[in-house]
């Protein structure tokens, strides 16, 4: 059972997004909808929190999934922030893993990818299988 500490939810008119502890050092961010900024920075800070409270330090970064899969768009200054957040906290990040649900998202998470210069640690995913898979492997201790 998770905390409320474990679980946030940030709720908008055209998009929420839920962030979860799904494990020591693996959180799960789900997004829904279409994000067009509405929520601010309200996630990012939330997962920089989490980041600086795991306790597990530079030697054991979080791995970080990312679920897109019933994301409709996101605006060009919402992907622009996300990478630059990525970006700034590369080293804190062991991977990203991140499922899309159609082709215009998958094209706007490999321009994060390039963007947030996540070569090597950042996976796109088109298959909802795929994507559990690696996520119920990352929950093993």
């Amino acid at each position: 059972m998770s905390s409320p500490r474990d679980s946030l939810r940030f709720e908008g008119v055209h998009c929420s997004i839920r962030l979860e502890r799904a494990a020591d050092s693996v959180i799960l961010l789900d997004i829904k909808g279409t994000d067009t900024g509405e929520l601010g920075e309200a996630p990012m800070r939330a997962l920089e929190e989490w980041l600086g409270s795991s306790g597990l330090g530079p030697n054991r970064p979080m791995k970080l999934f990312i679920d897109a899969r019933a994301v409709r768009g996101a605006s060009i200054d919402v992907s622009s922030e996300w990478a630059a957040w990525l970006k700034e906290h590369r080293g804190q990040l062991e991977s990203v893993t991140m499922l899309t649900g159609s082709k215009f998202i998958q094209v706007t998470a490999e321009f994060v990818r390039r963007f947030a210069d996540l070569n090597g640690i950042m996976w796109v995913c088109t298959e909802p299988a795929v994507f559990d898979l690696a996520m119920e492997q990352a929950r093993r201790p």
